[in-house]
This record gives structure tokens, sequence and C-alpha cells, in this order.
């Protein structure tokens, strides 16, 4: 199973390097044609695309530190990284959301006559690389939240370049200045509500939440199925990244076991809990008749 986590973690680090570079001739290249045509939209689009390679290197930064090994001072490693990068780069989304839904209201009544064929041709590059950069890191954005923030970014360029070369023929064949805007708005729109969740779900783990998928009662019947376990309290459920599901406990013993067959039953619970919820770390405290606070969440003393 590692080894197979490694190779993955490798193709997307490559693939996302490939994609930095095509979003780095993608902006070069449309700020060039935005000043030649004297197009707003070519510029804005240039401008989301430069936001794009930032969030690249970061969410590439972000990989190759999650990839280090943990050290003494560092007992977890730099797992929480990618979830730093997800967070960043999908607040950063919203942000750029919200200013395209400005700008667009500004265009709606200040609209520009620009070379619709510069419009049309670049815009034309832009799908293309995107779309290639896309299929790139599309399979590796399915379970790693810091590739699939990366992957929204990048959608969304195909999707707003799409619009620009739509707004370049209808301002091409017709002269209707207001589609522009009007798409762009409708991008905007999915930009921040694509976003949105990810937000929420980066933050839930930065801030310790259990996950929404496991019930932690469900845990406790598993564990109390167990006729060695009479209590489990003390109980802490979380995760370390997108991937990773922590759980702490305190495991009230129904005898007093010795300890190598304490040790035979916390080793089947632990085989119970990754099967069962696909937990990947436990940390159990054996007791016997402790009296202690037997609550299954523990109220923390300030």
């Amino acid at each position: 199973m590692s080894e197979h986590h490694h190779h993955h973690h490798a193709v997307s680090g490559k693939n996302l390097f490939l994609t930095i570079l095509l979003n780095i001739l993608i902006t070069v290249s449309q700020i060039i044609g935005g000043v030649l045509s004297g197009s707003l939209a070519l510029l804005s689009d240039a401008m989301h695309n430069f936001s794009d390679v930032l969030s690249l290197i970061i969410a590439y930064a972000a990989h190759r530190l999650a990839e280090r090994p943990n050290t003494q001072q560092r007992t977890f490693g730099y797992k929480r990284a990618e979830i730093l990068a997800a967070f960043f780069n999908a607040a950063l989304l919203i942000g750029i959301g919200i200013f395209l839904i400005i700008e667009a209201f500004h265009k709606f009544y200040h609209p520009e006559v620009v070379n619709s064929i510069w419009v049309i041709a670049l815009g034309l590059l832009s799908i293309l690389l995107n779309t290639l950069s896309v299929l790139l890191i599309r399979d590796d954005a399915h379970d790693n939240m810091n590739i699939k923030a990366a992957y929204l970014h990048l959608l969304t360029d195909v999707m707003t370049s799409v619009a620009v070369v739509a707004g370049g023929l209808l301002m091409y064949y017709f002269d209707l200045f207001w589609i522009d805007p009007l798409i762009s708005v409708l991008i905007a729109l999915y930009l921040v509500w694509a976003s949105i969740g990810i937000v929420r779900e980066s933050l839930s783990i930065l801030m310790q939440f259990s996950p929404s998928n496991i019930n932690i009662n469900e845990i406790v019947n598993a564990i109390e199925t167990d006729k060695n376990i009479q209590n489990v309290h003390h109980i802490h459920l979380w995760r370390l990244n997108d991937k990773m599901v922590h759980l702490e406990a305190h495991l009230d013993f129904s005898q007093n076991l010795t300890l190598e067959d304490t040790g035979k039953v916390i080793e089947s619970l632990e085989k119970l809990l990754r099967h069962q919820f696909h937990i990947t770390h436990t940390t159990f405290q054996a007791e016997y008749k402790r009296a202690d606070d037997k609550s299954m969440i523990h109220k923390q003393e300030t």
C-alpha cells in the first residue's frame, strides 16, 4: 500500500510542475495579447492564470513538503502542508470570484471595443493548454485535497477561456459586448460555490474536527462488542490530512488482564477499526478500576 502512495505522489509532483510551466506560457501570451488588442477580458484572464501559477507553485511546494520524513522535532512531519495549501488556494479562488463579479458589473456599464481576433486566438490557446493541464492532474485530484484545489483552478480557467472565446466571437460578428461580463459572472459564481466546499473541509481538518463520515457512537459500539472492554471514554477523533484518520481513547477493561493479553485485545481492536472505519492510527490507554471521568467526550478543564 505504501509503495502505491509513493508512486502516486511522484506522478502528481511531476504533473504539477508541468502545469506550472504551461500556465506561465498562457499568462505571458495573454498579457502581451491583452496589451496589443486593448482587451480587458484578456488581461483579466491573464491575471486569473497568474493567480493559478502562484497557487500551483504553492501546491507543488506543499506537496514536496508533505513528502518529508517525520523527525523528533516534527513528529507528524509536514503532513498538513497540503491542507494549508488547499485552504489558501480555495480562499484565493473565492476572492478571485468576487473580484470577477465586481469587474463584470463594471463592464456591463462601460463596454469596450477591442480587437476580437486577438481575443479569440489567445482564448483558444488558453483552452488548449489549460485542458492539457487539467488532464495531467485529473486523476490525482480525486483523493488529494491540495491537488483538487489546483485542479479547480485549472478547470475554471478552461471555462473562463471558453467565455472569452465566446465573447470574442459575439463581439466580432454581432458587437454584443455585454455577453462577456454575463458569462464571467456565471463562471465566478461557480468558482465561489466550488471553493467553499474545499475551504470548509480543509478548515475542519485544521480545527481537528471529527470526520463527518464517521459516527463516534458506532465506534464505541464496535469496541464494546469485545467482552474484555467495559467502557470507552475520553475519545478524540481527527484527521491529520485528507487520508489519515487518528483515534485516541481510554479503554476500561472488565478484568485485570496481563500486559500481553491487553496488547492482543488492542491489536484486535486496531484491525477492526481500520477495516470498519478506515482509521489509520489508534492510541489506546488501557485502564482497570480507575476512578476517572467516564464521559465519552471529555470536557477539557480551562
